[in-house]
């Protein structure tokens, strides 16, 4: 059976939901909005040390894959679910912010560009600050410099402080498999989200603000966009990525 937005929407304001997946293991779902289906993954506060982001391995050199990511994994640690998380530069290097652990490998980029990460605004997922989950505008983001655990800059923003972002348009017919995060109004839950089809702007914006109900969420890219979720059937393989962002869980 489909689950329901209405229900999923709930878990994000703290009610208690039933799940088959081991403790610590995202709850990855597959959903629909306004006759599009989506897979989403809500990793919630408790979560929040568990989830990672990769980008080199030990080699320095960018892991690009899910299947390299898997290898920088320890004995007893299992990834529950990855995504692509951020754009990148021809040598997979991030083009924006970029904080693993607290530790800064590539700097913010707070100016306007043509292609969609300098569509202004743009954002960043922050975890581990002031709340376990935020996406904040570049901008502001520059200016107050708040702690995050991690951190991965994109654009366009999707919904900024519950509107969608200002060049979305409702005809457009620039479509492609989408993906991105949003974090509930509580800071508490963060779900990250797929397209199954290719999605306009307009249409994805909408999923997580009307779907979810979501004041922030942040695109991560487009057409290259991949899901790792083991719960819903998914690996997707193909294009390499830069950033990637998931969450890793303790065997036993």
């Amino acid at each position: 059976m489909t689950p329901d937005l209405p229900r999923l929407a709930a878990v994000a304001a703290g009610m208690l939901v039933a799940t088959l997946l081991p403790a610590g293991a995202a709850q990855c779902e597959r959903v629909d909005h306004d006759g599009q289906g989506y897979v989403l993954c809500a990793v919630e506060a408790a979560q929040e040390p568990a989830l990672r982001l990769f980008q080199d391995g030990a080699d320095g050199a960018p892991l690009r894959t899910f299947a390299n990511v898997r290898r920088t994994l320890g004995p007893d640690e299992t990834l529950s679910f990855a995504m692509n998380a951020g754009m990148f530069h021809a040598d997979y290097r991030p083009v924006g912010l970029l904080v693993v652990d607290g530790v800064e490998l590539s700097p913010i980029v707070t100016g306007a560009s043509r292609d969609n990460f300098g569509m202004l605004p743009n954002g960043v997922f922050c975890t581990g600050g002031a709340q376990p989950f935020q996406v904040i505008e570049s901008r502001a983001f520059a200016e107050a410099r708040p702690d995050c655990r991690l951190a991965s800059q994109s654009g366009p923003m999707l919904v900024i402080d519950g509107d969608l972002h200002p060049r979305f348009l409702v005809d457009s017919d620039s479509r492609y498999i989408r993906n991105g995060v949003g974090v509930a109004p509580d800071g508490q839950t963060a779900w990250f989200a797929i397209s199954n089809r290719p999605v306009t702007f307009h249409e994805f914006g909408r999923f997580f603000r009307d779907g979810l109900g979501v004041r922030d969420a942040l695109y991560f890219d487009g057409s290259i966009s991949r899901l790792y979720a083991p719960s819903v059937r998914r690996a997707d393989f193909g294009r390499s990525m830069g950033p990637i962002i998931g969450l890793v869980e303790q065997d036993g």
